[in-house]
């Protein structure tokens, strides 16, 4: 077939095709992750929900999203949490601020006892750190 072949309507239906697999594509991965992302699965129903997806893919992804939708929607927020804090986390780590209002003053007394601020940005930093 030769590519001047094709009209505009083959060439808006392969459009149309690429588009539902590609959806299907994500939809298999999205059901994968979190079917192992789930706790209250135990291995046994995590061995048959793969290989019910093996035999017979299209209906059991839409299955399993009639069946746990509601729980795949649960699992992605809480591993969105999970990400956010452990970004939070590394941002404190990596930029030197302290995570409990202890280390922050011996910061606070540290950067004092160089000479970085003085006794009155001392005062003020102290307190904004004392008050959260």
């Amino acid at each position: 077939m030769v590519l001047a072949d094709w009209h505009v309507g083959e060439v808006l239906w392969t459009f149309i095709w690429f588009t539902f697999i590609f959806i299907w594509i994500w939809l298999a991965i999205s059901v994968f992750i979190d079917i192992f992302r789930s706790h209250d699965l135990s291995g046994v129903a995590k061995a048959i929900w793969i290989l019910f997806i093996i035999i017979v893919p299209l209906i059991a992804i839409l299955i399993y999203l009639i069946v746990r939708g509601d729980k795949m929607r649960v699992h992605a927020v809480e591993a969105q949490k999970e990400q956010e804090a452990a970004a939070q986390e590394y941002i404190r780590q990596a930029a030197g601020t302290a995570s409990s209002p202890a280390d922050e003053l011996h910061r606070l007394a540290d950067l004092k006892d160089r000479g970085v601020i003085d006794q009155a940005e001392f005062d003020s930093l102290k307190a904004k750190v004392i008050s959260d």
